[in-house]
């Protein structure tokens, strides 16, 4: 599959026929939904949690230089060095500068979607830096050469009979699908790898301004064990994730493991303030990477900003009807489903990104799901129209939405066009539309319309 986000529509066709595929996605999300209705109905306020989480974040984005300033004052005080990244050349170039000086040879890196957007990872190991994954999702993904399927569970695509043969294929060890004895394989062979890393990635859930601290939630104890154990600590994490105060995190704990992972808590939380020498479980020096990376891009519209409200706990994939049946690798994106449709054109532009705000039905359910309340079909329709107004919709498509604008208008057209259209189905000729009929049946039009109904019922 390519991951290339003009490649959408190959794509679908091919997910669409991979049985194997969907069997796989239609388990994992439907458990988690269930399950996810269940921890959620426990909340008497959730509406009145969502609606506090999206004026946290709303508030923060509209002051969003303030915030980030007072966050690096407060940060620098508690000894963290900070670094404003416009760009993913710039992060990865800082990163290499600082593993460079370490004399880095290995670098532990725990789940962070923002160095898999930049393409980390790959790009340190090109400057012969082992580097690994140590989530238990993206070591999946990572042997297996591919990118995750999903923000919170990379691996979603893969039952464990095909995850024993990676680590069997991988690994050299003994085939098993046991979860508890994969897991176990898996924590055997990075233990080696935390206990002697010169580095420690992660990214950041939240970065809190009134204190400077960085907060990170995980389920596995890997974040931990990868920016305590090596002497340096590098968090790189986008622009977005700073909030106001320390206090705002009651609100996002209740929501974000609940809609992440259907947990009322996630297992671990890391709070970290500064680092501190000759303290066995604190790192020596800590970074953090503020990135840009087209951020900035969404800032300039009122209505598109929202997207940075997003605190990638991944519903809105699990909801949308469209990802239920592709899947994550299907968008050719880091971030796929509805809000990775809004993300990705901000990162790599619209055209080429253009496909995946059309990748929606438009449903709504991912506004109803989401826990800061993005109104994600909005935004997808007015990428939409930006795509129509900057030329990139082909000729035919503005030909038919022109004549079907005109019949629309005039009610005699649309009389006309309807009869024509039965008169046809009952000579049995039915329109041929080959990019959307050829796997469909063109749906049947009603023996009579409505205002004939109507006009019979009258008479």
């Amino acid at each position: 599959m390519n991951y290339i986000p003009s490649k959408f529509r190959n794509n679908a066709v091919k997910a669409l026929l991979n049985v194997n595929l969907r069997k796989n996605l239609t388990r994992a999300i439907s458990h988690t939904l269930s399950k996810r209705v269940e921890v959620v109905s426990e909340l008497p306020d959730w509406e009145n949690l969502r609606q506090k989480a999206h004026e946290i974040k709303k508030h923060t984005i509209e002051n969003l230089a303030y915030y980030l300033d007072l966050f690096e004052e407060r940060a620098t005080k508690n000894g963290v060095k900070i670094f404003r990244a416009k760009d993913s050349i710039e992060a990865k170039n800082y990163v290499l500068q600082i593993a460079r000086k370490i004399n880095a040879r290995l670098c532990v890196k725990s789940k962070s979607m923002v160095t898999e957007e930049i393409g980390l990872r790959e790009f340190l190991e090109e400057n012969g830096i082992e580097t690994v994954e140590t989530d238990l999702g993206e070591f999946i993904v990572q042997l297996a050469g591919e990118m995750p399927s999903h923000i919170t569970a990379p691996a979603m695509h893969k039952s464990r009979d095909e995850i024993g043969k990676l680590f069997s294929e991988k690994l050299g060890v003994k085939f098993t699908n046991e979860p508890e004895k994969l897991t176990n394989i898996a924590r055997e062979f990075l233990r080696h790898k935390f206990l002697n890393a010169d580095l420690g990635i992660s990214g950041a859930n939240f970065l809190i301004a009134e204190t400077g601290s960085i907060v990170i939630v995980e389920n596995e104890g890997n974040a931990g064990l990868s920016t305590t154990i090596p002497k340096v600590h590098i968090a790189i994490t986008g622009i977005e994730k700073v909030i106001p105060r320390l206090s705002d995190l009651t609100v996002f704990f209740k929501i974000l493991g609940r809609s992440a992972t259907a947990q009322r808590f996630t297992s671990y939380v890391s709070i970290i303030n500064s680092p501190k020498k000759n303290k066995p479980d604190s790192p020596e020096e800590i970074y953090v990477i503020l990135l840009d990376n087209g951020r900035t891009n969404l800032l300039k519209s009122e209505r598109l900003k929202q997207a940075l409200y997003c605190i990638k706990c991944g519903a809105c994939m699990l909801t949308c009807p469209v990802y239920q049946r592709v899947g994550g690798h299907t968008y050719g994106s880091i971030y796929p489903g509805p809000i990775g449709s809004v993300l990705t054109p901000a990162q790599l532009g619209l055209r080429d990104a253009l496909l995946l705000p059309f990748a929606s039905s438009l449903c709504g359910k991912c506004f109803e799901i989401c826990p800061v309340k993005i109104e994600i079909h909005h935004l997808l329709l007015q990428l939409r129209a930006q795509a129509v107004d900057l030329g990139f919709a082909s000729w035919l498509e503005k030909l038919i939405f022109k004549l079907w604008f005109i019949v629309m208008r005039n009610y005699k057209l649309y009389t006309s066009a309807s009869k024509f259209l039965r008169y046809l189905l009952k000579l049995g000729i039915k329109p041929k539309v080959k990019s959307w009929s050829k796997e469909r049946i063109f749906p049947e039009l009603a023996p009579k319309s409505f205002k004939e109904i109507w006009r019979n019922q009258k008479t």
